[in-house]
Order: structure tokens, then C-alpha cells, then sequence
């Protein structure tokens, strides 16, 4: 993405995402993700597909910043890296469950990357020099990296390995949220969306930028 590019937040109506209730309630806490697709053909640079869509902002997204904030200590990072993942087992593939805010980690995650770029943004949309409350995570999958029917994704942080064939998330994915559960032992999903299936091909780049609002 070209430092002139700005990626624009959608509108709060037509992102294709039922939002659950206890969202909705949670919204007091002002922190936001959007997130924006695009997949382009490896060899002609043709954009194949776009798509902006509004994220959850999961519960344990809290803790991790209260950890942040407590001293320097821990946790080791922040937001470090984006998974992407197919799903639960016999989930419908085009119309995949709405996300809930009790979700801990992906249910079948296939690929991890770490951001390519990460940079402050301001109220046009566009890239600054001087810290904002709006942060941008952008993360490119080259043409054999995530490769299959994508219907998941998320981003990590916490105690998450640097070498990233080592997985240690909270277990199981989701179910009643247990708060007693020690983070400082795993790695943290902080941001969880679901998404009628992205079918990408081994020919083709994946652009994903991740934008949270403090």
C-alpha cells in the first residue's frame, strides 16, 4: 500500500455482518476494528476482490491492554501478528456464524504472518508521522501463503512465539468465557471476524489491513 493510498472506514450500515447483541453492548468501550480485503492476481496485478467489513473486539482484548498499561514487564506484544483460518467444522462456508465477543482463538487456523507495516493514521484516513489513536496492521499473503477457503481471521498478541510454526493459543476457541484463564501463559486474540468464504488461490496476493480506533 502507497503512503498516498487511504483506506476508508465503512459506514456503520452494509458491512454483510450481524453483530450480536452483547456487541452492541460492549460498544461503551470505544475501541473499533475495520478491516479492509483486497486480492489481486500475483502475475497481472488485477484486483480480483475487495471488501470492507467492521470487527469484534473480543474480552480478552481488555486484559491485554491492562497489561500494557500496568508497567514494561509484560506482556511481550502487543497486536504482533494476523491468522487466518477456515472455520469450525460444519460451519456453512457462505454464511459462517456471526462472531461473539467470548472468542479466544481461530477454530482452524491454516497461516500466521506478521505485519509488513504498521503506522499511525488520521481523521482523512491517511498515514501521519505523529501519534494518533487510530493504528493500522497491514499484512500481505504472497501467492503460497493462505491458500484455501478462508473464512476467518484474527489478530494476535500476548505471549505469541516470534517463530511462528509455534502455536499456543487459549483452548478451546470459544465457549463460557472464563476469566480466571493465565494469558501471561498464551497468546491473546484480540480481534476475531468471520466472512462469507474468500477462495484464495495459490496465483493470487491477499492484502489485509487492519484498522483499530482507539
Amino acid at each position: 500500500m502507497k503512503n498516498a493510498e487511504a483506506f476508508r472506514p465503512p459506514t456503520e450500515s452494509g458491512f454483510g455482518l450481524t453483530l450480536s447483541p452483547r456487541f452492541e453492548e460492549d460498544a461503551r468501550y470505544h475501541i473499533r476494528g475495520d478491516v479492509f480485503i483486497k486480492m489481486h492476481d500475483a502475475r497481472t496485478g488485477e484486483l480480483q476482490q475487495t471488501w470492507e467489513k467492521r470487527n469484534l473486539v473480543v474480552l480478552d482484548a481488555s486484559i491485554l491492554i491492562a497489561r500494557l498499561m500496568k508497567d514494561n514487564q509484560e506482556p511481550p506484544f502487543g497486536c504482533f501478528a494476523l491468522t487466518m483460518g477456515t472455520g469450525d467444522t460444519g460451519w456453512n462456508p457462505m454464511a459462517p456464524p456471526a462472531p461473539t465477543n467470548t472468542q479466544r482463538a481461530l477454530y482452524s487456523e491454516i497461516a500466521r504472518k506478521t505485519f509488513n507495516l504498521t503506522q499511525f493514521i488520521n481523521s482523512g484516513g491517511l498515514p501521519v508521522a505523529i501519534p494518533t489513536n487510530v493504528v493500522d496492521f497491514q499484512t500481505v499473503f504472497t501467492e503460497s501463503e493462505a491458500v484455501g477457503p478462508l473464512v476467518e481471521m484474527g489478530i494476535i498478541g500476548g505471549n505469541v512465539s516470534t517463530n511462528l510454526s509455534i502455536k499456543n493459543p487459549v483452548s478451546p476457541p470459544n465457549g463460557p468465557y472464563d476469566p480466571t484463564v493465565d494469558l501471561t501463559t498464551k497468546e491473546t486474540l484480540v480481534n476475531y471476524l468471520t466472512f462469507p468464504v474468500i477462495n484464495k488461490p495459490a496465483t493470487s496476493t491477499l492484502t489485509i489491513v487492519w484498522r483499530l480506533t482507539f
